[in-house]
Order: C-alpha cells, then sequence, then structure tokens
C-alpha cells in the first residue's frame, strides 16, 4: 500500500535513524533525536574517563591489597571502640567519660545550631523568593528574574559563599551562617517554587474568579496543600547544612563538633576518637530524619 512507508525512510526518501521494539503484538516505533544523541555522547565520555581514570591511577608503588585490609582494620577499630579523649575537648585528662560526653554533645550542639540558623534564614528568604517565582502566582518576567538571580547564587559552592563574607566578617561562626545561608536560599527556592507550581491551576483559577487577593490565595490554597513539601525539602536541607557546618568547623573556623573531627584527624591521629565523634554525627542525623517523618505525617493534607 501507497500509505505504509519503509521504517527507515521517510516520504521524501531522507533516512531516519530510528528503533524497533516489538510490545505486546506492535512495533513501536522510536526517533533517535538529536537530544537523546547528545545525552548518550556525553555518557559515554563521561563512561569512557570514568574507566580510563580508574585503569591509568597512580598507586604509588601501594599495594593496594595491604591498603584495603588496613582500610577495613581501621573502620572496625573506628566504630567498636571508640572513645574520647578529654584534653582534646578541653577537660583534664581525670574527667571521667560521662563529662567528656557532656563536652562532646556541647560542641555538637554548636554544629546543630549553625546549621538551624542556616537553613532558618534561608529557608524564610526562599518561601518569599518561591512565591515570587512561580510562574502560577506571578508573571513570566519576575519569575524568570529571581530563578536567574538564584541560579546563580546555587552555582556558587557554600564554601566560596564563606570565604567571600569572611573578607568582612572574618573567619568564624557568623561568616559560616551568612554563606551556608546564601547556598541554603539558592537550593530551597528552586524546589519551593516548583512545589508551589505543580498545584491545580483550576483551584487557584476559582479562588481568583471569587475574588480572592493574592495573600488569601497563598494561605489559604497554596500553603496548605504544600506544607508537606515544604517540609520535606527544609529538613533535606537541614541536613545538608549539618554536613557542611561540620566542614566548616574547620574550614571556616566555625567551631563546633567539625573542629574537633579535624583535629583529631589531621594533628592527633586518633582513630578511636575519629569513631567516636562520627557514631555522634550519624545519631543526630539519624534523629534528624525521625524528626522529619513524624512531622511530615502529622502535616499531611488527611490529618488537617
Amino acid at each position: 500500500m501507497s500509505s505504509m512507508i519503509s521504517a527507515g525512510t521517510t516520504a521524501a526518501g531522507g533516512a531516519i535513524p530510528q528503533h524497533h521494539h516489538v510490545r505486546k503484538g506492535r512495533i513501536v516505533i522510536s526517533k533517535v533525536t538529536p537530544a537523546k544523541l547528545w545525552l548518550r555522547s556525553v555518557l559515554a565520555v563521561l563512561v569512557f574517563f570514568t574507566l580510563y581514570g580508574f585503569l591509568t591511577i597512580d598507586t604509588a608503588g601501594a599495594d593496594l591489597p595491604a591498603s584495603f585490609v588496613q582500610t577495613v582494620r581501621y573502620f572496625w577499630i573506628m566504630f567498636t571502640s571508640p572513645r574520647a579523649v578529654a584534653s582534646h575537648f578541653g577537660m583534664s585528662q581525670s574527667a571521667g567519660g560521662f563529662p567528656v560526653f557532656l563536652s562532646a554533645v556541647k560542641v555538637l550542639g554548636i554544629t546543630l545550631a549553625l546549621a538551624f540558623l542556616s537553613t532558618l534564614t534561608g529557608g524564610v528568604v526562599a518561601l518569599v523568593l518561591g512565591l515570587l517565582a512561580a510562574r502560577n502566582l506571578t508573571n513570566d518576567r519576575i519569575s524568570n528574574t529571581i530563578k536567574g538571580i538564584v541560579a546563580f547564587i546555587r552555582a556558587v559552592p557554600t564554601v566560596l559563599w564563606v570565604l567571600i563574607f569572611a573578607i568582612g566578617a572574618g573567619l568564624g561562626a557568623v561568616a559560616a551562617v551568612i554563606g551556608m545561608s546564601f547556598h541554603t536560599v539558592g537550593h530551597l527556592m528552586k524546589a519551593y517554587s516548583e512545589s508551589f507550581e505543580e498545584l491545580d491551576e483550576g483551584v487557584i483559577e476559582a479562588l481568583r474568579a471569587s475574588g480572592a487577593k493574592w495573600p488569601h490565595i497563598i494561605f489559604q490554597a497554596v500553603m496548605p496543600s504544600s506544607i508537606t513539601s515544604i517540609l520535606s525539602w527544609t529538613f533535606i536541607r537541614f541536613e545538608i547544612n549539618f554536613a557542611v557546618a561540620v566542614a566548616m568547623g574547620a574550614a571556616a573556623g566555625a567551631g563546633g563538633i567539625g573542629f574537633n573531627l579535624f583535629m583529631s584527624a589531621g594533628y592527633f591521629f586518633d582513630i578511636r576518637e575519629i569513631g567516636y565523634i562520627t557514631l555522634m554525627i550519624l545519631v543526630v542525623a539519624l534523629l534528624m530524619e525521625v524528626i522529619a517523618a513524624r512531622l511530615k505525617k502529622h502535616y499531611q493534607p488527611d490529618a488537617l
């Protein structure tokens, strides 16, 4: 029949790269678009360089099997016999285990405070910008402008923001909080705005038709429908900021448990104390995950 054209050619006779798949007795034809070709090419290049890097890595004559065994042994020591040295936490050698634990909890609280302040400050700013950047709540010009500016903020790594603000504020907790807050705004604004844009357009249009103003739409439709997404993204960022605060404790002089971890690894070479601090960090991370899950369950739309 004249309507049946060869799968490999067009009506004009030009060749089109296609793939045939048999699915439930039917032949499904999928075109290889330029976007797919670019994606596959990029993935192929990344796989090639990854394999090349592994094959050509300079081990400097190291005995890899022995190094692997030694690494496993260190991890075993870290997590099976952790202990903290009192003098490393500013206490006398005669201090017992419980006072040292309280001292460790205190510096861990500093790290949590840095993460909390950064998340709170960045989250409030990101919420306002997210509402202004959502296309279904504002116009395209405002949305594109805000998203463009915040994309630049998000593209700069957190440590660079911290070092930039350290020029004016000096190395310490202030620069760490401001720098972490900047990157938090970039991350959460994108997450919040995309959550707002997923709302049912019909609900918003119905409220507008009934004469509801912008604040009424936000507090009566947008926020109640997006509360679980907001909580999820905020706690994800809080966990990220906690991990970043650990790193900033050493890199930016912000203090907290990160500084003690840096000293234990870089100066004291105490594997058991590294394990002690690492276990404390893991426990806090698990507690944050439990709290986030319970809050999300509590604020489910069905529970309102």
